[in-house]
């Protein structure tokens, strides 16, 4: 494997994307690119990612298309079509990678699976805190996680254990559960198999789900990155929760159902416009 495409996708929070970008840009392993996938941001968005394009000693690029309400899936194959990497990476723009996650990501990358990673949860007012103080946050100590754990703003210490890599990652290759975009990992070619995320999925709520499940109907198994390559996500309110029924109805029927492989409206769609001039 050689280049890594990171996925991040953003909307309307330049502090914790600067936050995000600054984390991706001081990683141990610089063999990757990023994509910033874009869900409407305004200009000040605009302004942060231009700025960070210029500075920055990783290339990044804007992926963006107009706000039409909450279309992660849509962006994040926008993104993807995009991409130059054989390896996908997405994360959330609000979250912060330690130095070693490229990395230990690249580590744990093995053909015919896809790696969820975890994550240690701030709460509102470390958010807060953080974020109004400029702390490099991937820079920080145990000792400084374990305070703000201590004082209840981080929801667990667990994640940062690094423990090398072992059997039982392989233990659970059919599971759903608990594999998010704000930490996942996939080979391009598994991502293209099965028409990356299904814009079916409209509004908040299990796209990431459905991406995963047709992933093991497609063959392809879970790896866990558990212990390894964590995020700390950064709080955030409650998006517009109104398709969450709407969209648990239609991924119960993907798990039911292994013959669903391939997203009805997925990546392909991009895919033409997103290739270089020849």
């Amino acid at each position: 494997m050689d280049l890594i495409s990171v996925i991040v996708t953003t909307y309307n929070r330049p502090p914790a994307l600067l936050a995000c970008l600054r984390s991706l840009q001081d990683q141990l392993d610089r063999n990757f690119e990023i994509l910033v996938a874009d869900d409407g941001s305004d200009r000040a968005t605009h302004r942060l990612i231009e700025q960070e394009i210029k500075t920055s000693p990783i290339p990044i690029r804007h992926i963006w298309h107009e706000d039409k309400g909450f279309r992660a899936g849509t962006i994040r194959n926008k993104a993807a079509a995009a991409a130059t990497g054989s390896y996908l990476l997405f994360m959330d723009g609000d979250c912060i990678a330690f130095p070693s996650f490229i990395a230990r990501h690249r580590l744990l990358a093995e053909t015919g699976y896809f790696v969820p990673g975890n994550r240690l949860l701030l709460n509102a007012g470390g958010t807060e805190q953080v974020l109004s103080s400029g702390t490099a946050l991937h820079r920080q100590s145990i000792g400084f996680f374990m305070r703000l754990w201590l004082q209840r703003k981080l929801n667990r210490l667990l994640p940062l254990i690094y423990v090398p890599l072992q059997r039982w990652r392989y233990f659970n290759p059919r599971r759903w559960q608990n594999a998010m975009t704000c930490n996942l990992a996939l080979w391009q070619a598994d991502f293209l198999a099965v028409n990356g995320f299904d814009e079916l999925f409209e509004g908040w709520g299990y796209e990431d789900s459905d991406l995963v499940i047709r992933l093991i109907h497609s063959g392809c198994k879970r790896k866990e990155g558990r212990f390894a390559a964590p995020v700390l996500h950064l709080w955030h309110p409650y998006n517009d929760r109104s398709q969450h029924d709407e969209n648990y109805r239609r991924l119960l029927e993907r798990v039911a159902d292994p013959r669903i492989v391939v997203a009805q409206r997925g990546v392909s769609q991009y895919i033409a416009e997103s290739a270089p001039d020849v």
